[in-house]
Order: structure tokens, then C-alpha cells, then sequence
């Protein structure tokens, strides 16, 4: 079981939530942090006294107030601590429930697991700490098929080449004749038409314009 774990998380309640269910565990030291820019030098002074956190808890958004931040946001810290500590392990506790972003911040950033708030978030996080702890990943049900094979759609660079000239302004038929410009399959504007279609669904977008704003705010784009 872990010994000295630090959260990253700025609201009260939801603070006050994690740090019950992690002192249910016994867990010895139990910092908290409301901004991520405290919680790097939480971490690093806990390296400088060589008694480094084993675990990492934090929300991905952050919201902003009259103090600036050189980290906005969770998954800026997460990769920064990694970085310096590459043996630390680290929980994604938030709202975000969309598989690409799971997926990459397994794949891309090798975090341990990553837990959706909700009603049943506290015994998922209790559950999860106990699983690597244990040597293994875990994830919400919610979120489990992010790293399944199966997964009913897969994001390839074609498509992030569709959201980028969307991104642009173009339409459809503009995105059509750019792609036979440059020679890339498929370039139908019926193919385009039904690719853009399934992501919308896939990001849970209403139209193009949130499609874009779901896409940029996983940094697909």
C-alpha cells in the first residue's frame, strides 16, 4: 500500500471526499493541493528531503482565478511529475469520460488509472489504489473500453487531418477537393460526410463547431 500521496484537486468538497477515503486505507501522509503549480513544489520538496510522494492524485481541469499558473491543468502536472519521478503513480480522478483522452493518457503519459467522479467515485478510487498498489492498471466502467482492441471506432490521422481543416473554416466540399489535391483516400465528399458524422457521435458533439472544441480540448488538434 502507499505511504505518502498527494492531491491535486481545487474543490473543497471533492477534497474533503478524497482525503476521507484515503485515510480509510491507513495511507501515513496525505498532502493537498488546490493549484497545480503547489503541488509541483509539494513534489519537489518532498524529492529534496528524499521522501518523495509514491502517489499522485489529480483532476485534469482546474479553474482558473486572479492567480497565474505556469501548469493550467492536471494533465500538465501529471506529465511534468512523471518526468522528474518516472516511478510515480498516478490516478486521473475527473469528469471526463471520453475514451480517446483515457486512451492517450494511458498510452502517451503511462498513468496507472484513471477514476470518473460520480456517485459511486469514492469506492472506484478506494478500488483503483488498491489495484496498483497491487502492480495493476485500473479504470472507471464507464471508461473501461478505452483500452480494449475492440472499441468500436479508432482515431487515426486521417480523421485529425479532417478536424484540422475543419478547424479552418473549410467546408465539406473544400475538404473534399484539398484531399484530391493531395492525393489522400478517401476524398469523396460522401465519405467525408459520413466520417465527420461518426465523429461527432464518438466525441458526443451537437455540430461542427463543438466537434472542433471537443477535439482541441483533448489536444487532438
Amino acid at each position: 500500500m502507499f505511504t505518502k500521496v498527494l492531491i491535486a484537486e481545487d474543490m473543497d468538497d471533492i477534497n474533503a471526499g478524497v482525503l476521507k477515503a484515503l485515510s480509510e486505507l491507513e495511507i501515513a501522509t496525505i498532502d493537498q493541493a488546490q493549484y497545480c503549480d503547489d503541488a509541483d513544489l509539494k513534489a519537489k520538496r518532498a524529492r529534496k528531503d528524499n521522501v518523495p510522494y509514491d502517489l499522485l492524485i489529480t483532476d485534469l481541469s482546474f479553474v482558473k482565478d486572479h492567480r497565474k499558473q505556469k501548469l493550467s491543468s492536471g494533465e500538465e502536472l501529471l506529465i511534468k511529475l512523471k518526468e522528474e519521478q518516472p516511478a510515480l503513480k498516478v490516478i486521473v480522478y475527473s469528469v471526463e469520460d471520453k475514451l480517446q483522452r483515457v486512451r492517450r493518457l494511458f498510452q502517451e503519459y503511462d498513468i496507472d488509472a484513471y477514476v470518473c467522479k460520480g456517485r459511486k467515485s469514492l469506492l472506484e478510487l478506494k478500488n483503483a489504489i488498491k489495484a496498483i498498489s497491487g502492480g495493476d492498471t485500473y479504470l472507471s466502467p464507464k471508461v473501461r473500453n478505452a483500452l480494449s482492441p475492440k472499441t468500436a471506432m479508432e482515431i487515426d490521422d486521417y480523421d485529425i487531418g479532417l478536424l484540422k481543416l475543419l478547424s479552418k473554416g473549410m467546408s465539406q466540399d473544400e475538404i473534399a477537393s484539398d484531399l484530391k489535391k493531395r492525393s489522400i483516400s478517401p476524398n469523396s465528399l460522401s465519405s467525408i460526410e459520413k466520417r465527420l458524422s461518426k465523429l461527432k457521435i464518438y466525441f458526443k458533439a451537437n455540430n461542427a463547431i463543438h466537434l472542433i472544441a471537443n477535439a482541441k480540448d483533448l489536444g487532438l488538434i
